[in-house]
């Protein structure tokens, strides 16, 4: 009898589980960013207003805060995902619409567009391939966090264009490492729930495509 036997079954079964979570995953991370799209879509020809931005934020907040922990580990989890992500997408409709209004508008949301598909594929890609662990991000990814919201904050009031693309800059360097830091804890079994992970990617590509529209709106000549 082969005394490794228990310990080749555990890691068979362990590689099993990273894998499942890994492609639930990826195909739940897909259809929200369609589901998200259309969402954006629909926002866009409604012509929804600022209110709208700011309603379906908080709204995806409170849902994130409060319901996602308390449904994540049942199929209702799901539909919250799809909540947070379809009133993400929502929101997005003014801020598109006020792109498209600017001389190269749409070539600055493609651009932001093609960006962010660039920086996730390849920061993914990147984790998977080396299956390095890169928890140990976690904590400077959280304090860099907090940094850019209290700059984000105080700048509501200084109104500096300059801090503001400071700011944008810093958050796609901290939504890159989030990209990183989760899909290390997906392949290493630190995050073996589909639909949290799925959250925190999303919000990571979410604000990545935010801020890229910023910067590149800003270096536009018409923002």
């Amino acid at each position: 009898m082969n005394p490794y036997t228990p310990e080749i079954t555990r890691s068979s079964a362990s590689a099993l589980e990273t894998n499942k979570v890994l492609r639930n995953t990826y195909a739940l991370l897909s259809l929200t960013m369609v589901f998200s799209a259309v969402m954006a879509g629909v926002s866009m020809v409604t012509q929804m207003g600022t209110m709208a931005h700011l309603l379906s934020f908080v709204g995806s907040i409170v849902l994130i805060w409060f319901v996602l922990p308390r449904t994540a580990n049942s199929v209702a989890g799901i539909g919250v995902v799809f909540g947070i992500t379809g009133l993400l997408g929502f929101g997005l409709g003014p801020i598109l619409n006020s792109y498209l209004a600017m001389t190269n508008g749409s070539q600055v949301i493609m651009t932001a567009l093609g960006g962010t598909g660039i920086i996730f594929l390849a920061l993914s890609a990147y984790a998977l391939t080396t299956k390095k662990d890169f928890s140990f991000l976690g904590g400077m990814l959280f304090a860099g966090f907090l940094v850019i919201l209290l700059g984000a904050i105080v700048n509501i009031f200084l109104a500096i264009p300059a801090v503001s693309l400071a700011i944008s800059a810093a958050v796609i360097m901290i939504m890159s490492g989030f990209i990183l830091y989760d899909t290390s804890r997906i392949i290493h079994g630190g995050e073996t729930n589909y639909i949290m992970a799925t959250v925190s990617m999303y919000l990571s590509i979410y604000n990545i495509f935010v801020s890229l529209l910023h910067i590149l709106g800003a270096f536009s000549g018409d923002d």
